[in-house]
């Protein structure tokens, strides 16, 4: 359709863009609420992405360490002197005192080389003499001494049947960089500081296995045989004022409880404690380990705390005001409001894409009856529950004696009804816990718990967070609807649904241009006609008027 037609009717007058859009409003609209309805989508699918994430989260993080009692085994150390040692007990260090001493800290192998003498010029000072400057990486050693050409350097490093050697042959056209490369490559660190003309050797390691040797002709010129006495001068190319020193790699020392351990590094691993070595000591010090109770306490607070969280989060998007008033705006109608205004109206259907939702229901349910079961403490290990189910367990304890626990037996309770706030009856509080004004200045069970039974109340929380953790893994991704594993929602069908807007408003908009064509199509030959009869009653009046 030509751009002129659109624009006006010619010899009509008529206002054609004006009568075609209101003709074909009705299949405007249609592609706009099409449009609407996969914005909406892509908002819910928006929403589902971030609440599975912290599902997710939950299950895969927090759940699946708190499902194990070794997580609740917390232990508390003490060290009398951390400036020579600090401890970290883990879940199986015993409980009680202990006695350490720091024989040695390991160390690195270094070799600091003497400094090199100045490298003479061919330019000549004003008294005749040749000027001197120092060397750079890019200088070979045969200028250095010319006997080096030819020689080996042989480097040994670690010790006994690991030990590694490796010859180094020394060519005229051997670089500075060259040899350091070299060095590096036989397994330790090397350099040149142009600065103090000097070579810088060490191990890559500490430990005595990690000690280096080096042996050969070449070593006196590039200042790096501790043999000799470099003040002498008997060694042109070095400077006579400096000297080489070399410090040997050692392994650190420590006796614990009377008995020797020997490391290669700093720290040490034994029955559950974790020494780091700082300092030498000068005879005994004490390290006092014992259960960690407000550990204990602040894990479990911190996991109602995420829990809390999640399911407000859930309750409040299931529980969401009907956004039914709110319909999705038009381009005018937006023109027409503020960003703020635009930004709180579609705000209010964004926080209903949830509302009432099946999965999301599903997940809230699999969360609150969890909380709401009893669980035993006490007499079955991990490793023993690890290969039976819930049923189970519960057999075994119903044939042992066993108790059940509730959360309200450690002082943890959901607020009655009319003391809720909105999306808030699913949150428990500690009794005791003083960041909680509702609970803070009540009895603290939990905490009288843990110091009475740490195990049983680690029996206990690992058997509810194990059980919570097997309910969302029933719940997340079992479905082959959904794209993988570990999904709360059917993210498949949502995309499903995304790509079939996409095709409807393709369809929808060919159909709206087809009828916008026959419409302008219609004008046209209206205006063609105008034109004719026009043309024609010109020349009739002509023909008058010649008359």
């Amino acid at each position: 359709m030509s751009d002129l037609l659109r624009m006006t009717g010619m010899y009509s007058g008529m206002d054609t863009e004006s009568i075609v859009s209101q003709l074909v409003k009705a299949k405007s609209t249609k592609v706009t609420n099409l449009k609407n309805e996969q914005k909406k989508l892509e908002w819910k699918q928006t929403a589902w992405q971030g609440l599975n994430s912290k599902i997710y989260n939950m299950y895969s993080k927090t759940l699946s360490k708190l499902r194990l009692t070794s997580t609740y085994s917390q232990k508390s150390t003490t060290c009398s002197d951390t400036t020579k040692a600090t401890v970290v007990a883990g879940s199986s260090a015993v409980n009680g005192t202990q006695t350490l001493e720091v024989k040695s800290l390991a160390k690195s192998g270094y070799l600091t080389g003497a400094k090199l003498a100045k490298k003479t010029t061919e330019e000549k000072n004003e008294d005749g003499s040749f000027k001197t400057t120092t060397w750079s990486a890019s200088d070979k050693l045969s200028a250095i001494d010319k006997s080096l050409s030819g020689k080996k350097i042989s480097i040994k490093v670690g010790t006994g049947d690991a030990a590694k050697s490796t010859d180094i042959e020394i060519t005229s056209d051997m670089t500075i960089n060259d040899f350091v490369g070299k060095l590096k490559d036989a397994g330790v660190n090397a350099s040149f500081d142009t600065t103090n003309q000097r070579f810088f050797i060490s191990s890559t390691g500490t430990g005595s296995a990690k000690e280096f040797t080096l042996s050969g002709d070449g070593l006196a010129s590039l200042g790096l045989d501790t043999s000799v006495d470099y003040s002498q001068g008997t060694v042109a190319s070095v400077d006579k004022t400096s000297s080489v020193t070399k410090i040997a790699a050692q392994d650190a020392e420590i006796v614990l409880n009377g008995a020797t351990f020997t490391s290669d590094s700093n720290t040490f691993s034994v029955n559950g404690l974790t020494i780091n070595a700082t300092g030498v000591t000068d005879g005994e010090i004490s390290i006092v380990t014992s259960t960690d109770y407000d550990g204990i306490y602040n894990t479990i607070k911190d996991f109602f705390t995420e829990y809390n969280d999640l399911i407000n989060e859930i309750d409040k998007l299931y529980n969401a005001d009907s956004a039914r008033k709110y319909d999705m705006l038009t381009d005018d109608e937006k023109e027409s409001m503020t960003d703020d205004e635009v930004e709180q109206w579609e705000d209010k259907i964004k926080s209903a894409l949830l509302r009432k939702d099946g999965n999301l229901y599903s997940i809230m349910n699999a969360m609150t009856s969890t909380m709401l079961d009893g669980y035993y403490k006490n007499n079955l290990t991990d490793s023993q529950k690890k290969n039976m189910t819930q049923s189970e367990i519960d057999q075994w304890y119903k044939e042992n004696g066993g108790t059940k626990f509730y959360l309200s037996d450690f002082g943890i309770k959901t607020k009655s009804y009319f003391e809720c706030e909105d999306n808030e009856h699913h949150a428990y509080h500690i009794d005791g816990d003083e960041d909680d004004e509702y609970s803070g200045t009540k009895t603290d069970k939990l905490k009288a718990a843990i110091a009475e039974d740490p195990e049983g109340v680690a029996e206990y929380f690992a058997s509810l967070c194990k059980t919570l953790y097997s309910k969302l893994d029933e719940t997340m991704g079992k479905s082959t609807d959904y794209s993988s594993m570990y999904k709360a929602y059917n993210d498949k069908q949502l995309k499903k649904d995304y790509e079939s807007y996409t095709k409807k408003i393709s369809a929808a908009e060919d159909e709206l241009s087809d009828y916008e064509d026959r419409w302008y199509d219609k004008f046209a030959s209206m205006e063609t006609a105008l034109s004719k009869l026009q043309s024609q009653q010109s020349s009739i009046s002509g023909l008058l008027g010649n008359r």
